[in-house]
Parts: C-alpha cells; structure tokens; sequence
C-alpha cells in the first residue's frame, strides 16, 4: 500500500507520516523543505522498515506538480491514498486590513494545490477502480470567524471540493473524506502570524489544544476502515473548544 502526503516536512503531515509507517505503508512525502523531507525519510525507513519517497515541488505550481508526480517510477504511481494535508492560513487581520498578497497564497495552497494533485493521483485511481482521497479540512469550514474571512473561505471550498469528488468518483469505488480539525498545537499558528512566537503561543494558552499526533490517529482511523464503509466528514477538536471560535480558556 503506497500513501501520499503533501506537505509532510512538519505538522499534522509529518505525524500522519509517522503513522502510517507504522503501520506498514510505503510513503511518498513531499513538501518544499528538502533537508527535513529527507531526515524524515531516513527515519521512517530505518524505524519502520518501510520504503519512502520524497518529492520536494511548490504545490502552487500546477507544472511543477505534474513533472514531480511524472518523475515517479511506474510502481511508485500506484497510490492507494492520498492525504491533502498542505495549507496554511496567513495573517488575522480584519479584511479592509488584509494583505492581498496572504489572500493569493492561501487560495493558491489550500484549494488550487488540492486540486492540482488530486487531478493527478485521481486519474490513476480511476483506471484502477480503487483509492481514497483524504482532506484536510477545518471546523474553518463550517464557521466564519472574526479575521478569517480568505482562510475560512478556501477550507469552506475545500469541503465543497470534497463532496463534489465523492459524488463524481463514486462510480469508480474510489472513496472520498474529509477530516476537520479544529485548534492543533503546530506551526500552524506561527506562519499565521509570521513568525511572530508570542501571538503564536498564545492561541494556545489556557487550554489543552489537539496536537498532530491526534489529527493523524483520525486521518488514519479514516483510511483503515473496511472497504465498504466511508467516513465523510469528521470534525474533531479538543475538549476545550466547542465550534471554529468558541473556546474555553482556564
């Protein structure tokens, strides 16, 4: 069984990476960070005896998409899963505040990089009747919160994205889901605010956020499942948080 990750040099991709490994997949991780796509790749395979793949390429770039995913060896194409991972949000300003420059990157990542890979991995599924495509989404996606307004709106396309492939691909058995976390203690904060440690850390201050290794116990629960059961959607957040805003801080 061979699964693909984007962006898997940190986060919830990496922990996902980890995961499956674990449990005996082969891997192609890819990401823009070469060093740490690597060092992982090196540890994955001699913890867990599996074999990995990286593949480094700016998933805003559909070309650049398509000629890494075409330099796969022909065993290597064959992906039984793919895990949308990569996103990121960009700045938490009020809109007429916003940065248009943050608004073209996080479109650019989190739905147009989605599409440009699944397009690819899909094909290949369709031909063989089999596969499964896993989202990641955000409870971003089901409420609009105050300075969320472009982030929000690219995690609402992508739970749009995902019915509209579970309906389109559902004659080919390929199942479609996607998984919807709410507040995870990674670098998600930090490149939010770039760079800035302070704001970052106090997101989550006060509470017990989920942490990657959480969202990829989901992630994975998802794909483990029998053939004929599908997971839609799975919303999951921490105790302390009740809705995509809606918190409780000690």
């Amino acid at each position: 069984m061979i699964v693909l990750i984007t962006g898997a040099s940190a986060g919830i991709g990496k922990a996902c990476a980890e995961k499956f490994a674990s449990q005996g997949y082969n891997l192609i991780i890819t990401g823009r960070r070469v060093a740490k796509l690597e060092s992982l790749k090196t540890s994955l395979e001699s913890t867990h005896n599996v074999q990995v793949q990286t593949l480094s390429f700016d998933i805003q770039n559909n070309s650049e998409v398509d000629q890494a995913l075409s330099s796969l060896s022909e065993n290597w194409k064959n992906i039984d899963v793919l895990v949308n991972n990569a996103g990121l949000a960009l700045g938490k300003e009020s809109f007429q505040d916003a940065n248009i420059q943050d608004f073209e990157v996080m479109l650019d990542t989190n739905v147009k990089g989605l599409l440009y890979v699944s397009k690819w991995v899909v094909d290949g599924m369709k031909s063989r009747q089999s596969g499964h495509v896993i989202n990641l989404s955000s409870t971003a996606a089901k409420e609009v919160y105050p300075g969320g307004h472009v982030y929000c709106a690219s995690k609402h396309a992508v739970d749009a994205i995902t019915k509209g492939m579970r309906i389109d691909l559902l004659p080919y058995g390929i199942k479609v889901s996607s998984v919807s976390p709410g507040m995870v203690d990674t670098e998600f904060s930090k490149v939010r605010f770039k760079g800035d440690d302070s704001k970052a850390e106090a997101v989550y201050k006060g509470f017990t956020p989920l942490y990657a290794e959480d969202v990829a116990d989901a992630i994975y629960y998802v794909a483990s499942l029998p053939k004929h059961v599908n997971v839609n959607d799975m919303v999951l957040t921490c105790t302390a948080q009740a809705n995509s805003y809606v918190t409780h801080k000690e």
